[in-house]
């Protein structure tokens, strides 16, 4: 079923944007809360004539949203989580840890533009998410996850003390 939002609405899209949805989902959640409606012709026309005539707004919004990824585009994050056995976590991260990330590196991004493959992210290494700022200006950010632990000698102190003990 095809709906047109009038809100943002977290892991489906952004205010104005025509998207498809299940029917049970679009009649039983999203329309009777008014975050969206039928994208029927008539509706559809009346979005494209607000959308014109909100270009200005939506301009500005855009130069916004450029600014924005021009910022994320110099800026590098390496979130530290704690890991146990090979390169798995103790937990996750989530959109949530990436936007508070971005916050410390002085980068504002709420964590309801940014979509992780997945959702969560459960082992090390580089990975990319998808921050869309805008309906027209979205970036593929890259980060990496590592351990937070120290380089520990402890595991080899640990081998001596059993070869000495033998």
């Amino acid at each position: 079923m095809e709906i047109i939002l009038k809100k943002d609405v977290e892991n489906l899209g952004l205010e104005f944007d025509t998207v498809n949805v299940k029917p049970g989902y679009a009649r039983n959640f999203l329309i009777p809360q008014g975050f969206a409606l039928l994208a029927t012709p008539k509706n559809k026309a009346a979005l494209e004539a607000t959308l014109e005539a909100r270009k200005e707004e939506e301009a500005k919004l855009i130069a916004a949203a450029n600014a924005v990824v021009e910022q994320l585009k110099k800026t590098s994050i390496t979130i530290p989580a704690k890991v146990g056995a090979g390169d798995k976590l103790f937990g996750s991260i989530n959109n949530a840890d990436l936007s508070a990330a971005l916050e410390k590196a002085g980068v504002s991004v709420e964590k309801k533009y940014i979509k992780i493959p997945g959702n969560t992210i459960k082992r090390t290494g580089k990975f990319a998410a998808l921050i869309r700022l805008h309906r027209n200006v979205e970036y593929n950010y890259e980060f990496d996850i590592v351990s937070d632990a120290p380089v520990e000698a402890a595991p080899a102190k640990k081998e001596e003390a059993k070869s000495e003990e033998a």
